[in-house]
């Protein structure tokens, strides 16, 4: 069993509505008690009044016993209104309480029950007075109840908020040091990339340097090599391997020799000249600076032989002598 008490106003008098009901709302009835604290009026509604009232009002029935518990047990609504027939009421007579709801300046009527007049209304008085303090001690105790969870509540959220700030402090001193752990870490790396950088400039240099060397030593290998082609094919790409030559080297040196020793119109000038006839060699390709001699000494025979074959068919005259000598003497061998 439900039951509520409510202040209501009627014809500008206070009365008190007391509303019992089973269940879980309104729609499976009610009973109403109606007292000024000196007559008391007492009716009911049945199931079958309140579908049947919904049904007149066109309304879900859902709907009608949502507005009818809010009228009936809900204090100063001012969407509902209430009116007393007859007014003022007898107490030795039966009345009828129409409760409307209020909307937009319009009102229409929600329901109508009547009440007959209590023969004892001390004893619904008292009841009233008795539920009234009932559901008063109920709801300090419940305050008091709620009171003591809200003391809890604040000490624990002092505490909380307590322990928060030791937390925020700790937080923010971690976070210092590990910044300046991570900042020397930094510095660190940072350091460790400028040295590995200027290392691989070094080594870039490095290598750019030997390969430069290298392009020029087979630059020079390649010169050199050309050259050494040039000159052999100026004079008949002959070799130290080549027997042939060598014959014809020393046969020209010793017809130099019998050139010298007899006389000549030259007189003693022919006999200053040294016989410069090269010592043949045998060549190692690989030694450069032996082959570069070789060569020139190869050079100045040729030449010395082009010279005396000059001076045999030449002539016999001071001038053409003189001048054959002077030209032989500048030719210096190396």
């Amino acid at each position: 069993m439900h039951t509520s008490v409510n202040e209501i106003r009627l014809s500008d008098s206070s009365f008190f509505l007391r509303v019992d009901w089973e269940g879980q709302s309104l729609g499976s009835g009610f009973q109403l008690l109606l007292t000024d604290g000196q007559d008391a009026w007492r009716g009911e509604v049945s199931e079958a009044a309140v579908n049947s009232e919904a049904e007149e009002l066109e309304m879900q029935k859902e709907k009608y016993i949502q507005d009818l518990q809010q009228a009936l047990t809900e204090a100063e609504n001012t969407s509902y209104s209430f009116s007393l027939t007859p007014d003022p009421p007898n107490h030795s007579c039966t009345v009828s309480l129409t409760y409307e709801k209020i909307q937009k300046d319009i009102s229409f009527r929600l329901g109508c029950v009547v009440l007959t007049a209590v023969t004892e209304p001390v004893e619904a008085v008292r009841e009233v007075l008795i539920h009234s303090l009932q559901r008063g001690n109920t709801l300090h105790t419940t305050n008091h109840k709620l009171r003591e969870e809200n003391r809890r509540l604040c000490q624990e959220h002092q505490r909380i908020a307590a322990k928060l700030k030791h937390y925020i402090e700790g937080k923010e001193t971690l976070e210092a040091e590990l910044y300046s752990r991570f900042v020397l870490v930094l510095n660190e790396k940072k350091a460790k990339i400028r040295s590995l950088q200027e290392t691989l400039t070094t080594l870039q240099e490095t290598r750019s340097s030997d390969g430069q060397k290298n392009r020029k030593s087979v630059k020079s290998d390649q010169a050199a090599g050309l050259e050494d082609e040039a000159e052999q094919d100026e004079y008949g790409g002959s070799t130290d391997e080549e027997p042939e030559e060598v014959q014809q080297s020393t046969a020209a040196s010793n017809e130099s020799f019998q050139v010298s020793s007899s006389p000549s119109p030259l007189g003693e000038g022919l006999r200053d000249i040294t016989d410069v006839a090269p010592c043949r060699k045998r060549r190692f390709r690989h030694l450069g600076a032996l082959e570069l001699t070789v060569k020139k000494t190869t050079l100045e025979t040729a030449q010395r032989k082009r010279l005396l074959s000059r001076i045999q068919s030449a002539p016999d005259s001071p001038e053409c002598c003189r001048a054959c000598i002077s030209s032989f003497s500048s030719r210096r061998p190396v």
